[in-house]
């Protein structure tokens, strides 16, 4: 079944303040810069700051001046995926499980796999799509553009461009991208203008090294219809911004690399993804939506590897403040520009008491990598009288079977190793660490920002940001 064509805006409304405490809105924002760490709850917010500059630290989401805490549950679920959860941020509608941006009764239906067992075709037959905010910022003649260190076809960039009833459907999804294009969705005009991540794989056939099976090469279609295709860090550096200039760069057929281990010749960071495009976009007197996604912090945090989220998160904010760099620059004082920074949904990361401050980690000294202790040093110890991480999770891979006591006595250099998986309370399959249900921060910055306070539904953000923008 094809991805469905754009349907009329759904009109959804909800969020009540007290008059007396809410400020007046400000001057409308043209230039919108949505950031989503994926899965980065306030737990994983919290030890990514001890981990990158001590407990009294501050990261560039600490230094947003307005917050919300946002709930987080899907449609028809406590906790919600990627899919539904950032589904919601964009059309402002509450959505199923698995559903990328379509009205709230659309059923998931998982894709239909081909001769090879790749997912190919979604099986969707109800529903109907729900406008975007990066389509409403295409219909007023923005720039757009989406950035990702996953797949551009994962379930969060997927649901800014694509209406699907099954994130799976990704070779559907990757078709939506292509102006002129079997599957284009005809509500990207002419096309995003700034593509990059990962992902190739969706855009390829098998004999390229791609999954696709109907021997379309997406890339040399959008080439052909005027995208500059970059394959590198070098050939990101050297496109140089101009108007009307369209730019997509997969640097790697699945995922790209976690930070700490990418090859920069080969893949950029997410700051200099970011950057990038911001320098594109610009180029737009109109003004730009861009949605920029830290999504191997979800990656790594399903593995229970909690040094590769912090450092991910790290990575992740370090992106928001070469944002706010860059845009102080182009619009000083932010008075036109919205920096909305949030999560689509929590993680069972836990942080576990009383350890004394360790301050932040170094080659040295693992910080909140290490072990618990008590305030003199001393290791804290469970039931069992062994040694036991600061950090650790409810669900996930690694769990001692039976007495933690008949195995080997955990150090910290143990725990502190680059792919040391922590503990978990429950055990699951490989990778299969489970989602958290609980509320996740916003912050908000520029224009706009003030209209972000207090507890609100997940689907309000798609309402507050129309309202700071206009769109």
């Amino acid at each position: 079944m094809r991805l469905l064509p754009l349907a009329s805006a759904i009109i959804l409304g909800l969020l009540t303040g007290c008059a007396s405490t809410t400020p007046a809105p400000s001057a409308g924002a043209k230039n919108i810069l949505f950031f989503l760490g994926d899965g980065m709850g306030v737990s994983t917010i919290t030890a990514a700051r001890i981990y990158a500059v001590g407990e009294n630290g501050q990261l560039a989401l600490d230094t947003l001046p307005y917050s919300a805490s946002v709930k987080t549950y899907s449609r028809d679920a406590q906790v919600t995926d990627s899919a539904a959860g950032m589904s919601t941020y964009m059309t402002g509608v509450k959505v199923n499980n698995n559903v990328l941006s379509m009205s709230g009764e659309t059923i998931a239906a998982a894709p239909l796999a081909d001769a090879n067992g790749n997912k190919q075709v979604s099986a969707c037959t109800n529903g109907a799509p729900a406008p975007t905010l990066l389509e409403l910022a295409r219909r007023r003649g923005q720039a757009v553009g989406v950035v990702t260190t996953t797949r551009i076809t994962d379930a969060t960039p997927a649901a800014t461009y694509a209406h699907a009833c099954h994130r799976g459907a990704e070779s559907e999804i990757a078709a939506a991208l292509v102006p002129g294009g079997a599957g284009y969705n005809g509500a990207l005009g002419d096309g995003v203008d700034v593509i990059l991540g990962g992902g190739s794989r969706a855009f390829i056939g098998a004999g390229k090294g791609g999954k696709r099976a109907d021997g379309r090469d997406l890339l040399a279609e959008m080439g052909a219809r005027g995208y500059r295709v970059v394959t590198d860090s070098a050939q990101l550096t050297s496109t140089t911004p101009r108007a009307g200039q369209k730019l997509i760069g997969l640097f790697a057929p699945a995922n790209l690399s976690f930070e700490a281990l990418r090859d920069p010749a080969k893949e950029p960071g997410l700051a200099e993804m970011t950057s990038a495009a911001i320098a594109q976009l610009s180029t737009n007197p109109n003004g730009f939506f861009l949605m920029v996604e830290g999504g191997q912090i979800d990656v790594a945090l399903h593995a229970t590897n909690a040094k590769r989220a912090l450092q991910e998160t790290a990575s992740f904010d370090q992106a928001i403040a070469t944002a706010i760099a860059r845009m102080q620059v182009i619009d000083p004082g932010l008075k036109h520009t919205l920096i909305v920074a949030t999560a689509d949904h929590d993680h069972s990361l836990q942080i576990n008491g009383y350890s004394p401050r360790t301050g932040k980690t170094t080659a040295e000294a693992p910080g909140v990598l290490g072990l618990a202790r008590n305030m003199d040093g001393k290791l804290r110890l469970d039931a069992e009288g062994m040694p036991y991480t600061i950090l650790s999770f409810g669900t996930g891979e690694h769990r001692e079977p039976g007495s933690r006591a008949s195995a080997a006595p955990l150090t910290d250099a143990i725990v502190a190793a680059d792919d040391y998986h922590q503990e978990a309370a429950v055990r699951s399959g490989k990778g299969g660490e489970a989602h958290g249900g609980a509320n996740v921060f916003l912050g908000a910055l520029g224009a706009g920002a003030e209209r972000f306070h207090g507890t609100i539904e997940n689907i309000a953000v798609f309402d507050l940001i129309r309202g700071a923008s206009g769109l």
